[in-house]
Formats: structure tokens, C-alpha cells, sequence
């Protein structure tokens, strides 16, 4: 990251807490350089969606101080709304709209001339792939389409920041793709700084300069995917126990396991995953071997091992004790905080 870049966010011990005590955002630190792609990693109820809406002025927080494009998110949020796009995880789009008119639209709204909205409108869709739809109701469009035409909704009065939370959930792989194909050319060539929420690693991984993983409201590491991959300290080695009739035993061969390994000297640290556990060690190749003479000579039987190299959830499991893939599906976690109190169900 260059030094010459400048802050264009700067958050310091911000705090949320919603009505009822659930306190989604817990005193975090990070600042984000002109030009950056920063993601923000997570699970579901992390405090990653709650975070990016108190940066875009969606929602107002608790505590702390927020600058966003140079401006004070207390005494200066019109400037900011003006400054950013955000795209939140439902699409707002006009079904019944055609898309070349619910564009020029968004320009009208944001303040420009009709004909340099309809200018725009007609830009922005060719740099989206959607010019040959541009007459077409927004009603017939494909779930990815509809995510590429919200995303250039967002790009109407050319922001200098550009909030994504979650933008590709839901979406196919191919349209995954090329939803991140734009991202990378908005940042990349057109300069714009990007903030995206995902609990995808392989989107965290492939589009981020930098991360913060967020865990309980807490940002927990902070640095390039390759760097805190590299923090790890070796390959991890995944095993699964076989032969347990109910829970109990396979919980107890499990314990067996992860004691036996974590003292072995070749063995950096130990973890219990969905799978089994997870062995941390220099070099996968070679200690593959002792690892199953080890659990063999104890009478604990594998049916399933595995060798890889770091990946960001083992980065997550480090610092939290668990993976973002363990973590069940809940919403964002405002939805999470209401939803109890209008007696709805958490959907966990």
C-alpha cells in the first residue's frame, strides 16, 4: 500500500449498540487509504453490516468518531451522502421501470441536467454489460442483472467511496464473476475506494487489498489476505475420525485426538472444526505420516484426512476458535436485534 495515499475513512472506538442491550458494533479502530479495496469479513451477526450502514449515515452510532471523505459523520452527513454509493443487500430497484429511464432518474434526483443524466444512464450501462436492456422493465432482469444494474445505481453522481454490503449473495458463479470483473475496473481504473461486507472467502480473498475480520463486534485481524494467511505459520492438516455410533464417543475421540496431537512438537496448534480438527503444522507432506502412526498406535481410527494451505476461515478460526463456515445463516444484525422484539423469529 502506498504511503502516499491518504485516509479518505477514519474510524476510532466506534460503538453500537441497538435497543435492548445487543451491543452488533464493540469500540473498533481502522482507517481506510484513498484508492483502497477493504473488505470487511465476517459471519452473519458480526457487526460487519451494522458497521458499513453507521459509515454511510444509515444508521447513527453510539459512540466514537467517523470521518468520511474528510467530512465529521455528526456535524457534516449531507456531505457524505453526496460523497458515497451504497448498495445494500436487497437490491432497491423500480420493477415496472425501464432500466435507461430508472437510471437517468437516480441522475435527475443526485441534481444533474436531463441530458447529462441520460448521458450518464447510457455510460453506466455500457460499462455494466446491460446496454442491449436498456429499454427493457427491470422486472424481466435476472438476479444477476439486477445486482450489476444496483451496483451502477450507486455510480450516478461518480462517489469517491463506494459501500458494497454483501453484493454477490445470492448470485450464480458466472454472474459472481463478473459482478467482481466491475468491482476490480471500478477500483482499479477508475480509482474509486471500495468498502464491501462478505463472509465469502474466496470474494474477501480475491478482491480485498486489505481486511479487517470482524468477529462478536470486535475487529479481531487486520492486514492483506496474504499477510494473515501467512500468520498462520504452516499447512493445515484436517482430521476426521471414524467409527463413533452416537455423539459422545465421536466427542471423545475427538478430545483423544486433539490432546495426542497438541503434543507433538511438529505441531504449531490444534482446533475443533465441523470436520474433525484442525492441525496446524510447517509442513503438511511430512507430518502426515506421524500424525496417523500417532492416532493408530492410540486406537483412534481416521477415515478421513486432508493438507492444505492456509485459507482466510483458518485465519478466523485462530482468533476466534471457531470458522466463519460453522457459523449458521442469521441476516444482518440489526434484522437479528428487531426481529425478536416484534416477536418474529431470529431465523436461526
Amino acid at each position: 500500500m502506498s504511503e502516499s495515499r491518504k485516509a479518505v475513512i477514519d474510524v476510532r472506538s466506534l460503538v453500537k449498540v441497538y435497543p435492548g442491550g445487543t451491543r452488533a458494533v464493540d469500540g473498533i479502530d481502522f482507517s481506510v487509504q484513498e484508492g483502497e479495496f477493504f473488505g470487511f469479513l465476517g459471519p452473519n451477526g458480526a457487526g460487519k453490516s451494522t458497521a458499513l450502514k453507521v459509515l454511510s449515515t444509515l444508521l447513527k452510532k453510539t459512540s466514537g468518531t467517523v470521518s468520511v471523505a474528510g467530512y465529521d459523520i455528526d456535524r457534516q452527513a449531507e456531505q457524505i451522502r453526496r460523497s458515497v454509493g451504497v448498495a445494500m443487500q436487497t437490491a432497491g430497484l423500480d420493477d415496472l421501470a425501464k432500466a435507461h429511464d430508472f437510471l437517468t432518474l437516480q441522475g435527475r434526483l443526485y441534481g444533474l441536467r436531463s441530458s447529462e443524466a441520460r448521458a450518464r444512464s447510457a455510460e453506466l450501462l455500457e460499462f455494466i454489460g446491460l446496454a442491449n436492456v436498456a429499454k427493457k422493465k427491470i422486472g424481466t432482469f435476472s438476479g444477476g442483472m439486477r445486482r450489476r444494474l444496483d451496483l451502477v445505481a450507486t455510480l450516478v453522481h461518480e462517489p469517491k467511496v463506494l459501500f458494497l454490503d454483501e453484493p454477490t449473495t445470492g448470485l450464480d458463479p458466472q454472474s459472481r464473476n463478473t459482478l467482481w470483473d466491475h468491482l476490480r475496473r471500478l477500483n482499479e481504473e477508475d480509482g474509486v475506494t471500495i468498502i464491501l461486507t462478505t463472509q465469502m472467502m474466496d470474494e474477501a480473498d480475491r478482491l480485498c487489498e486489505r481486511l479487517a475480520i470482524i468477529d462478536r463486534g470486535k475487529i479481531v485481524a487486520e492486514g492483506s489476505p496474504r499477510l494473515l494467511k501467512e500468520q498462520i505459520g504452516g499447512d493445515v492438516v484436517t482430521i476426521t475420525i471414524s467409527g463413533p455410533e452416537t455423539a459422545e464417543e465421536w466427542e471423545t475421540l475427538n478430545a483423544k485426538a486433539q490432546g495426542l496431537a497438541d503434543g507433538e512438537s511438529y505441531v504449531s496448534s490444534t482446533a475443533r472444526v465441523q470436520e474433525g480438527i484442525a492441525v496446524t503444522v510447517q509442513n503438511g507432506g511430512a507430518a502426515v505420516p506421524g500424525l496417523m502412526r500417532l492416532l493408530a498406535d492410540n486406537d483412534v481410527p481416521v477415515s478421513n484426512l486432508s493438507v492444505a494451505s492456509p485459507t482466510l476461515d483458518d485465519v478466523f478460526l485462530q482468533y476466534t476458535g471457531r470458522t466463519i463456515r460453522d457459523e449458521e445463516a442469521g441476516g444482518d444484525e440489526m434484522n437479528n436485534t428487531f426481529r425478536p422484539l416484534l416477536g418474529l423469529s431470529d431465523g436461526r
